[in-house]
């Protein structure tokens, strides 16, 4: 995003905050309608900030208009001293005047001393009649608490910033370090032409983005927040742009970035992070839970929603968890255990078949989508934002499936063989066993390994294709069941678990 022409957006930094890397940088957020202004997206471990720079702050960090005396009251540092420089005195017919000031060090930190102010008194005592090496001293053995009282010579600041960069120059070219009073332990001698001279890569006292002050505007918590780069509810893509919903209902408005480059990246930092959260919040959940009712994923989806008084779908978000034998959407994600037993859209993962769409076979623009179809129930068409995401769910979709088969054991499923009532068995152990209904007698048995195919009508008749013992013969059984979709999925499932259980690295074959 542009504003006049200009580019708005400033390349991520980073640094280090009590171990934990915190990025920030500038963006432009607007409403999705209004023109995009310029904010400071801060990026820590568990929040986004949108910040705005504090005006008033900046404000006062400007040297003042008028030239009144002013009281400043300064802490001394072990290392850097007052952390500033002098030039003139009285032997030069000039006043006291600070000639630089060091960042991060104790003149800059009070904030209420410039290049240019003239040092009348120290701690109530006048040193307008001071040369400059008394001067000097007095700062130097002004006490840890001193209080100065300035008065600011705008037309003086030029000068002392041009003498500011000949001094570097001439640093430069000496290959010396500057010497001076700030910090006594790193004196090497005394100051030369009647002023002090510093080792410092300070810069002036110009605001930089480290130096603005900067106030929160909007904060959004990561854990399990929602970001999107597509137009809320529509399957339309933002250009260089994306918005973040956190779980207490604040979101940060569109953010836009100048470029894919800046936008990549900020999307992977935040992706990160949201995934670092809520794998931190699964394993929480997961001390409550016992190993059959494990959560193997949870994460935003959208689903898409038909909508019979317009031409088009709509999509909306949906926290979608696989917990155990189960896949759950929920509107809002569980915030308690007690959460977890109230969702409305509850699918059992072996009674249903998940596919990952091909590129073709996406109804609008929206990409990276799979179905979710359970018998009974309308197949739900759903989509995440990224590849990487897309994988992650497939591999944990085949891991709670195998789970689920594996505390299941069995499933049984009515049938009707050779016009006998029947009772086909999907076993864990065993496989394909047809037994009387009633009765029990078993009528034939094959391992799960025996089937080299199946073929269906649509409706009630399958067919199952076994491979004999010891034998290249197939032979093939025919059944009709009431539930054949039900019997199929459950099938489905079964094999994906023995495939898994001989192959442990079919799980992660998915992976990125």
């Amino acid at each position: 995003m542009r504003i006049n022409a200009t580019k708005m957006s400033t390349p991520i930094e980073e640094k280090i905050d009590q171990k934990l890397k915190v990025r920030s940088g500038m963006v432009t957020v607007s409403d999705g309608k209004s023109k995009p202004i310029p904010m400071r997206l801060h990026l820590s471990m568990e929040v986004l900030k949108l910040q705005r720079e504090d005006l008033e702050a900046a404000n006062h960090n400007k040297p003042p208009l008028d030239a009144k005396e002013r009281m400043v009251q300064i802490t001394r540092q072990k290392v850097g001293g007052l952390g500033l420089s002098i030039k003139g005195g009285a032997e030069h017919k000039l006043p006291v005047l600070i000639s630089r000031i060091y960042k991060g060090q104790a003149a800059d930190n009070c904030g209420q001393l410039f290049v240019g102010d003239a040092i009348i008194k120290v701690n109530g005592e006048y040193i307008t009649a001071c040369n400059h090496d008394d001067a000097v001293n007095i700062l130097r053995n002004a006490g840890d608490l001193v209080v100065l009282t300035v008065k600011h010579y705008r037309a003086a600041k030029p000068f002392l910033q041009k003498c500011e960069k000949e001094e570097k120059l001439d640093n430069a070219a000496n290959g010396g370090m500057e010497d001076g009073w700030v910090s006594p332990s790193r004196r090497s001698g005394s100051p030369r032409c009647g002023h002090s001279r510093h080792s410092s890569n300070a810069s002036s006292t110009s605001l930089s983005t480290h130096d603005k002050k900067w106030i929160d505007v909007i904060t959004v918590p990561l854990m399990m927040a929602y970001v999107t780069r597509y137009i809320f509810g529509t399957d339309k893509l933002r250009r260089n742009a994306f918005e973040l919903r956190g779980l207490n209902g604040a979101r940060t408005g569109v953010i836009h970035c100048d470029d894919s480059a800046i936008l990549s990246q900020w999307l992977k930092y935040i992706t990160d992070n949201i995934t670092g959260l809520t794998h931190l919040q699964m394993k929480l959940y997961n001390r409550n839970f016992e190993g059959g009712e494990r959560i193997e994923y949870m994460g935003w989806v959208n689903e898409a929603v038909s909508n019979s008084n317009q031409p088009w779908q709509s999509y909306r978000p949906r926290f979608l968890a696989l917990k155990g034998p189960d896949l759950l959407l929920f509107e809002t994600p569980p915030c308690n255990i007690g959460d977890w037993s109230r969702c409305a859209l509850t699918f059992k993962v072996y009674q249903t078949m998940f596919r990952v769409m091909k590129e073709s076979e996406n109804v609008d623009e929206r990409q990276h989508c799979f179905l979710a179809q359970s018998p009974g129930k309308p197949p739900r068409y759903l989509s995440v934002e990224t590849r990487q995401e897309l994988l992650r769910v497939e591999a944990a979709w085949h891991t709670a499936v195998c789970s689920a088969v594996t505390h299941l054991k069995s499933k049984t499923f009515p049938v009707t063989y050779n016009g006998r009532i029947a009772r086909l068995t999907l076993e864990w152990t065993q496989g394909f066993t047809l037994s009387l209904d009633g009765v029990g007698e078993i009528i034939w048995r094959y391992k799960f390994s025996q089937l080299r195919g199946s073929s269906d009508d649509g409706k009630s008749k399958l067919k199952l294709h076994f491979q004999e013992p010891d034998s290249i013969a197939i032979e093939t059984k025919e059944l009709e069941c009431s539930q054949l979709q039900n019997l199929l999925f459950c099938m489905h499932a079964f094999l994906t678990a023995k495939v898994a259980a001989v192959d442990p690295t079919f799980l992660t074959s998915t992976t990125p």
